[in-house]
């Protein structure tokens, strides 16, 4: 049975909207690295609608520069819960309809293969906790006091909490620190 990983960038303050603006002196070559580990680990993204139009504009221009880690973020499948995505436009695209998300996402991780990654932490991040769908979440705390964000963030959600426990830390020398969970008593 494959994992699902989320990785998700946050700040000292719990904001983790638009991290391009405040992530980029801290990704340094251990930070690529690990990235780069990571997403090659990998054999599918799983994303939201959000996360899919920031990523679908964004990566497709990006493989000159990104180089392997471009091309596999252009070539890997993409899976996204979406009602409103009707052509996806990007790669190797599946829209999956949010009232179908949890068994259609149940039956990937069924799959043989590589594990699923996401990126970022939002509705369907919190779907995938609450039906025992996550397997780890990583936070690459940033050492960055960013200020207001977005109150639909990973901190600021009414009804909505869970419980984790440590497996591992990575500390890089730029102060980031990614944090391994898994779900309490998975």
């Amino acid at each position: 049975m494959r994992k699902i990983i989320n990785s998700t960038y946050v700040s000292l303050d719990g904001v983790i909207d638009n991290p391009q603006n405040w992530t980029s002196a801290y990704f340094q070559d251990e930070a690529a690295s690990y990235a780069n580990e990571l997403l090659f680990s990998c054999g599918a993204l799983l994303m939201g609608r959000r996360t899919f139009d920031g990523f679908s504009q964004a990566w497709p221009a990006m493989e000159e520069a990104t180089g392997d880690f471009g091309v596999r973020m252009n070539n890997l499948p993409h899976y996204v819960v979406s009602d409103s995505l009707k052509k996806p436009g990007w790669g190797n695209t599946t829209a999956i309809p949010r009232a179908e998300a949890v068994a259609e996402i149940t039956k990937l991780k069924e799959e043989d293969g590589q594990d699923i990654l996401q990126y970022g932490f939002g509705p369907v991040s919190r779907t995938l906790v609450s039906n025992g769908l996550l397997d780890e979440l990583r936070l690459w705390i940033h050492p960055v006091l960013v200020g207001p964000g977005d109150p639909v963030g990973m901190l600021n959600v009414k009804d909505f909490s869970a419980s984790f426990e440590l497996a591992g830390t990575e500390v890089f020398k730029t102060g980031v620190i990614i944090a391994t969970y898994v779900p309490a008593g998975k």
